[in-house]
């Protein structure tokens, strides 16, 4: 059961990112501010969530959110600064663009960059212990996994419609033949073999 607020006087932000471990595509965060008697059964941590309800759960969160905000880190970006601080970028950049100002903010995981002069808290394994995290992770899931859609029918070597840039057998296998794409992370070890490039 997933709790509605960590403090019910004070309008709470959820953040979480998607694809911080892939091989390649960007990393996407979502900011989510949610009414505290939001509920529904199926929410929960996007990867305990399977893709049919992932993408049932989505215009249900966007439409009874108060606010919620999407952004992207693109691979070139992940390289140039590290893909630790590329997430903490794309979380402050979604939560730059909500319409609501929030009072805190509730990251998934151990660290995080301050953001403005608001206070957050950064809760371990928190998609699945707060609402409005777990409706983060939802959204930067589900925004993350229809980019690379879109990226698969330009590079359909990849398999991106399967593996959604993730480090699977078959994906390094694609990299092992056809080579690394401008939408790989290069300072990523993309093959055992070959070490990061290191930029």
């Amino acid at each position: 059961m997933l709790e509605p607020f960590l403090d019910k006087n004070l309008l709470e932000a959820g953040c979480d990112e998607a694809g911080r471990g892939c091989l390649s595509g960007p990393v996407c965060a979502a900011a989510v501010i949610l009414p505290t008697d939001f509920y529904h059964p199926l929410l929960n941590d996007s990867k305990l969530v399977n893709e049919k309800s992932r993408e049932l759960l989505r215009p249900i969160i966007e439409e009874h959110a108060l606010a919620f905000a999407v952004a992207f880190v693109s691979p070139k970006e992940i390289d140039k600064i590290n893909i630790l601080k590329a997430s903490f970028k794309a979380m402050h950049l979604a939560i730059n663009q909500l319409n609501i100002i929030p009072d805190q903010l509730l990251i998934d995981g151990n660290r995080f960059v301050k953001y403005k002069s608001i206070p957050h808290h950064c809760i371990i394994k928190g998609d699945g212990k707060y609402a409005s995290i777990a409706a983060a992770s939802i959204l930067a899931k589900t925004y993350r996994d229809e980019y690379m859609l879109k990226l698969h029918k330009k590079f359909p070597n990849y398999h991106w419609n399967q593996n959604k840039g993730y480090p699977t057998k078959a994906h390094r296998e694609s990299i092992r033949t056809y080579g690394m794409t401008i939408h790989h992370r290069k300072t990523f070890t993309c093959l055992p073999e070959l070490p990061s490039l290191g930029f």
